[in-house]
C-alpha cells in the first residue's frame, strides 16, 4: 500500500537508511573506544619502564621523616646501595606494572568517551576541539581511572617506602609483594583500607588529566605542519614527544601539593585523616613540606610522558595499518 511505513519504521520512528546509519556511528564509536583503550595500555607501560625510578625517588622524599634524606641524589646514592640498582630503583614496579597499563588503558578510554560526550553537547568545529573542550574531556578520564589508580598507587607506596627500612639480621620485610600488602590491608581494614586516599587520587588526577591532555593537544596541533588544505598533516613523532613532556610538567604543577597529601595519607599508619594530614605537613616544614620530590617529579614527567604518548600514537599507527 502506498505511503505506508514499514515495520521497523512505525515502532522506531526511522527509516532502515537512517537506522543503519545510526548502528554505524554507535559501531564505529565502539571501535574508537577499543583502540583508545589498547593504545592506553601500550602508552602506561612504556611510561613505567622509563618513569618508575623517578618515580621512586619522589615518593621515598614525600614520605621519609625530615633528615633521612639530603636530595634526589641522595636517595638514588642510597637505594642502590642498600638495595641494587636494579632491585632498589625498581623496588614496587610490579604493582604499577599490572596496575598501570589498565588504569593508562582507562585513562585514554575515559578520555575518548569524554570527546564524545563533549561533541554530543556542544560544537566541534572542522574535529578540533577548544581548550576547554579538551580540558573537559580530560577531567572526565579521571573519574573511571580513580577506581584503578587509588588501590594500586597504596600498594606501590607502601613497598617503595617499605625499602627504606633498615632491616636486623634475619628479619624480614613486612610484604613480600603487591598481593601480600593487598591481603594484609584486607585482614586489617577491609576495602576502605585498600582504598584509602581515593578522594585526593581525584582531587589530583582531575584537573591534572585536564591539563595534561589539554597541552598535550594544544602543543601536538602548534608543531604537527599543516597540508595545503590548511588540516593537520602527518603527525611528526618529535612533536608527539615534545607535547607529551611538556603535557607531564603542565599536569604535576597544579596538583603537586595534592599528590603530596596522598602519598602521606596512604602510607600512613592508623587511620588519618586528611585533614590532619594536612596539619601535620604543614607543622613540620610550612609550605614548603607540601613540595618534597618535586625536582624528581619533574624531571620524571619530561622522559615518562614523552614516552606515553609516543607509546600511544605508535599503537595507534599500528592499530591502522592492521585494521
Amino acid at each position: 500500500m502506498s505511503g505506508s511505513s514499514s515495520p521497523v519504521e512505525a515502532v522506531t520512528g526511522k527509516s532502515p537508511e537512517e537506522l543503519k546509519e545510526d548502528v554505524a556511528k554507535a559501531a564505529k564509536k565502539s571501535v574508537s573506544s577499543l583502540r583508545d583503550f589498547v593504545a592506553g595500555g601500550a602508552g602506561g607501560i612504556c611510561a613505567v619502564l622509563v618513569g618508575h625510578p623517578f618515580d621512586l625517588v619522589k615518593v621515598r622524599l614525600q614520605t621519609a621523616e625530615k633528615g633521612v634524606y639530603n636530595g634526589a641524589l641522595d636517595v638514588v646514592r642510597k637505594t642502590i646501595a642498600r638495595e641494587g640498582a636494579v632491585r632498589g630503583l625498581y623496588a614496587g614496579v610490579s604493582a604499577p606494572l599490572v596496575g598501570v597499563t589498565p588504569m593508562f588503558a582507562v585513562s585514554f578510554w575515559g578520555y575518548g568517551v569524554g570527546k564524545q560526550l563533549v561533541e554530543s553537547f556542544s560544537e566541534v568545529k572542522d574535529g578540533q576541539y577548544s581548550v576547554a573542550q579538551v580540558s573537559a574531556a580530560g577531567f572526565f578520564s579521571a573519574i573511571p581511572m580513580t577506581i584503578i589508580t587509588a588501590p594500586f598507587e597504596r600498594v606501590k607506596i607502601i613497598l617503595q617506602i617499605q625499602g627504606q627500612k633498615q632491616l636486623g639480621p634475619g628479619e624480614k620485610p613486612k610484604y613480600s609483594g603487591g598481593v601480600d600488602v593487598v591481603r594484609q590491608l584486607m585482614r586489617e581494614g577491609g576495602i576502605k583500607s585498600v582504598y584509602r586516599g581515593s578522594a585526593m587520587t581525584l582531587a589530583r588526577d582531575g584537573p591534572g588529566s585536564a591539563a595534561y591532555f589539554a597541552t598535550y593537544e594544544t602543543i601536538k596541533r602548534y608543531l604537527t605542519p599543516k597540508d595545503e588544505t590548511g588540516k593537520p598533516g602527518k603527525l611528526s613523532l618529535t612533536a608527539v614527544c615534545a607535547a607529551g613532556g611538556a603535557a607531564g610538567v603542565a599536569m604535576w604543577i597544579p596538583v603537586f601539593p595534592v599528590d603530596t597529601i596522598k602519598s602521606r595519607l596512604q602510607s600512613a599508619e592508623g587511620n588519618l585523616s586528611i585533614g590532619d594530614t594536612i596539619r601535620q605537613l604543614y607543622s613540620r616544614g610550612g609550605v614548603k613540606a607540601f613540595f618534597p620530590g618535586m625536582g624528581p617529579a619533574m624531571a620524571r614527567a619530561v622522559p615518562a610522558n614523552a614516552a606515553t604518548f609516543l607509546g600511544v600514537e605508535l599503537a595507534h599507527q599500528a592499530m591502522n595499518k592492521v585494521f
